[in-house]
């Protein structure tokens, strides 16, 4: 069915600047990430350090988030939402000096500092994701909750497009120092764009309970919701088997050999795929056959993830990436309107947390079984792997949890 307006939560001014808010911190994030992970593996020439990188996020962060929900239900989400991006500014920042040129302290101690850093990174990340995912259903109305998180999706797709490009061109053309630079400037206006948004009054969580009473209650309501627990669970097993983004250094450098600047493109595809995807959406909402529509879309990601591990060619892996980012995005858009439609608003901190958890957190740490899997399987046979086991936790899920596949929104 067509959206009556595809563009109505655009029209919400707060909703704007909130968007352009995160579209900034996105993509410096990106472009600082891409540097990184190149030369990581420009200073290590080991799978395996890439998949460190992952692993020192994730475990703060999951660690983080705990914390962080509670503590974005029961305080002002806006206030701990500019903080975190302060946080993002002076950890990259540090990241951008570390990396830039023959730092001493790297060469004295290899690339363990930056993973201290990147740690850091976590921790704040660990802050940010529920104060920032709690405020979205705060400067929008209820009925517009899947053409914002349509749009909120597009937003972080196309930042996620420019930050790698940018980021791989910049490196590629003028070096480390450069790319941070910019990265670190695009991070203090994604700030002042922040400030823009206006304070919405929340509903807080009871004062009186325990921090261990809140972070349970938030975790039995997401089990209490089948179809909800089901479609985190989805695509909690999809991006830890199926990601292959850990490894794209290897391809971009050893199987692909195009160098930072084609690396940049690599990372880029998916969120190309995704944005084009996103305006499909936005016209045509995949919310009626909710759970049917995001099998079939991580069904297609998992393909997608197989046949980008058997090229060779550089503009077919383009664009088996670009398919993955495509079908990636109907799943991302079906389960932040479950999320966003299902959650009281004094839980939506300590839900978000536990999404974040099983989510976000699944990038980083499937980023670390990827280059384990390389490293004990090979390049190409481990992300074919990673491919085969996303199709299979489609079957187990499907049969597993049936209110899923009948969901319509």
């Amino acid at each position: 069915m067509r959206s009556q307006d595809a563009y109505a939560a655009l029209r919400i001014e707060d909703f704007r600047h909130f968007q352009l808010s995160r579209f900034l911190l996105t993509m410096s994030i990106q472009m600082a990430e891409t540097v990184i992970s190149w030369r990581v593996y420009e200073i290590t020439g080991s799978k395996m350090a890439l998949g460190w990188i992952g692993l020192s996020e994730a475990i703060p962060f999951i660690l983080t988030s705990l914390v962080g929900g509670y503590v974005a239900d029961k305080f002002n989400r806006f206030h701990i939402a500019r903080a975190t991006i302060v946080g993002f500014i002076l950890t990259f920042g540090s990241l951008g000096w570390l990396m830039s040129g023959n730092n001493p302290i790297v060469s004295a101690y290899g690339v363990a500092p930056v993973y201290l850093l990147i740690g850091v990174g976590g921790i704040v990340r660990g802050f940010m994701a529920p104060a920032f995912q709690s405020i979205f259903p705060q400067i929008v109305p209820r009925a517009l909750y899947a053409n914002a998180a349509t749009w909120a999706s597009n937003t972080w797709q196309t930042a996620a497009v420019a930050g790698p490009a940018l980021g791989g061109i910049i490196y590629g053309h003028t070096g480390a120092a450069t790319a941070f630079t910019v990265s670190v400037g695009c991070m203090l206006c994604s700030f002042f764009v922040f400030l823009l948004v206006t304070e919405k009054p929340q509903t807080h969580a009871v004062k009186q309970e325990s921090f261990l009473a809140s972070f349970t209650s938030g975790l039995k309501f997401v089990f209490s919701q089948r179809a909800m627990l089901g479609a985190i669970t989805l695509d909690l097993f999809a991006v830890l088997f199926g990601g292959a983004v850990a490894l794209l250094p290897v391809f971009a450098k050893d199987i692909l050999h195009v160098g930072p600047k084609g690396l940049g493109f690599l990372r880029a595809a998916p969120f190309l795929g995704s944005v084009m995807m996103g305006v499909v959406l936005a016209y045509f909402p995949p919310t009626a056959h909710a759970g049917r529509n995001l099998m079939w879309a991580v069904i297609g990601f998992g393909l997608a993830t197989i046949g980008f591990a058997l090229s060779k060619n550089y503009y077919l892996s383009l664009f088996m990436l670009f398919l993955t980012g495509a079908f990636d995005n109907v799943s991302v858009v079906i389960r932040q309107t479950i999320l966003q439609t299902f959650t009281p608003d004094t839980m939506r901190g300590r839900v978000s947390a536990v999404n974040q958890i099983f989510i976000a957190s699944s990038n980083e740490i499937g980023a670390f079984e990827s280059s384990l899997a390389a490293t004990l399987m090979g390049t190409v046979p481990s992300v074919v792997f990673g491919g085969c086991m996303t199709l299979l936790v489609v079957a187990v899920i499907y049969h597993a949890i049936p209110q899923l596949r009948a969901l319509r929104l």
